[in-house]
C-alpha cells in the first residue's frame, strides 16, 4: 500500500508533457525560419534620413533579424544606385526624372516602382526677429534667380527693395546643394524652372540652412518642415491670384501649398515578383498606422488614408 503523500507513476502524463514541449519548440523554430532576415541597404535622400532611421529602429524591434544600412548622400544618388543594382530601395525627396527612369529601364528592362511614403514642404525662412512676414512668388523668384521666369519685373538684391528698413543691406541667400531633391524642387516651383543666382550659399542639409538663417538678420533661405526651429520665422507666400499660402499640415496634405512635395521610396521590383521578406516587412511598417504616426512625429505630413491604401495595393501587401 502506497503512502498517502506519494503519487503513482503515470508515464502517459510525462509523455504528453514531453510531446507538448517538442511541439512548442518546433513552432518556435518554424516561426524563426519564417521571420524575415537580412540587411536592407538603402541609398538616397538626406531629407528622409531621420525618418528612414526611425523606421529602421522600429523594424529591428519587430524583426530582430533585419538590419538597415543607410547612405544618405542626397536624392540624386538614389537612381544611379538603383540602376547599378547596389541598392534595391532608394528614398527621394522628389520624383525621379525622365532621364533617371530611362537609365534604369535601359539596364533592367522594366521601370522602378514609385511608392509615396510621406509628404513635406519647403518653408521659406528668415531670422526670428526679422520684420518681413510674407513674399509673393514673383518676389521670391526675383530674389533667388537671375532669370525671373515667374514674372518679377526687376531683380531684388537688397532688403530695402522689399520695403524693409532694418536690415536694409544685401540679402544673403541660403539653400540646398545640387545633389538634393530640395534644390531641384525649389528651382522648379519657386524659380519657374529658372536658374539660381551664383551667390546662393549651398548647404548639404536643411539643418545647415536653418542654422545659417538663425545666425543672420540678412539671411533668407528654404528648408524642409521637419528641420525648422524657434530660431527662424516661416514666411507666407502669395500667388498671382492674391491667395496666401502657409505650409501647414492641412495645406500640404491637400496639395495646396506651392512648395509642397511628396516623399518617395523607389524599389527595384521586377514585374510579377513579390517583395523579398525584409523589403515587405519594411513597407508593411511604413504604410501602417504606426509608420504614418512616425511621419507626423518627425515633423513631416502623413499620407491621406486613401493614398496609403493605393500604395499598399501597388506593392501587393494586402494580397492573400
Amino acid at each position: 500500500m502506497l503512502p498517502v503523500s506519494a503519487s503513482p507513476y503515470r508515464p502517459g502524463r510525462r509523455l504528453s508533457r514531453w510531446l507538448a514541449a517538442c511541439l512548442l519548440l518546433l513552432a518556435a523554430l518554424a516561426a524563426r525560419a519564417e521571420a524575415p532576415v537580412g540587411t536592407l541597404g538603402i541609398v538616397g535622400s538626406d531629407t528622409l534620413a531621420g525618418l528612414m532611421l526611425r523606421w529602421g529602429e522600429q523594424l529591428g524591434d519587430a524583426h530582430p533579424g533585419i538590419r538597415l544600412q543607410l547612405l544618405a548622400s542626397g536624392s540624386a544618388s538614389a537612381p544611379p544606385a538603383l540602376t547599378a543594382g547596389t541598392t534595391r530601395l532608394g528614398p527621394m525627396s522628389r520624383a525621379m526624372s525622365d532621364r533617371e527612369r530611362e537609365a534604369f529601364i535601359a539596364t533592367h528592362g522594366y521601370p522602378p516602382v514609385e511608392i509615396e511614403v510621406a509628404r513635406d514642404a519647403l518653408a521659406v525662412i528668415v531670422h526670428r526677429h526679422h520684420p518681413l512676414d510674407s513674399l509673393s512668388l514673383a518676389q521670391l523668384d526675383a530674389i533667388f534667380s537671375h532669370t525671373r521666369r515667374c514674372g518679377g519685373e526687376a531683380p531684388i538684391e537688397r532688403w530695402s527693395a522689399l520695403g524693409v528698413t532694418a536690415p536694409a543691406g544685401r540679402i544673403q541667400l541660403h539653400g540646398r546643394n545640387r545633389a538634393s531633391g530640395s534644390y531641384g524642387l525649389f528651382r522648379e516651383r519657386a524659380l519657374c524652372g529658372g536658374e539660381y543666382r551664383r551667390r546662393l550659399n549651398e548647404h548639404s542639409g536643411s539643418a545647415a540652412v536653418v542654422a545659417a538663417v538663425t545666425e543672420s538678420l540678412d539671411a533668407l533661405g528654404y528648408a524642409g518642415l521637419n528641420h525648422l526651429t524657434p530660431g527662424v520665422k516661416v514666411l507666407t507666400l502669395t500667388d498671382a491670384q492674391g491667395r496666401v499660402h502657409r505650409p501647414d499640415a492641412a495645406s500640404v496634405q491637400r496639395g495646396d501649398y506651392p512648395l509642397g512635395r511628396s516623399l518617395f521610396v523607389y524599389a527595384n521590383l521586377p514585374p510579377g515578383q513579390g517583395l523579398a521578406g525584409p523589403e515587405r516587412a519594411f513597407f508593411e511598417l511604413v504604410l501602417s498606422p504606426r509608420g504614418q504616426a512616425t511621419v507626423t512625429e518627425l515633423g513631416f505630413v502623413a499620407l491621406p488614408e486613401t493614398v496609403v491604401m493605393q500604395q499598399r495595393r501597388r506593392l501587393g501587401l494586402d494580397d492573400p
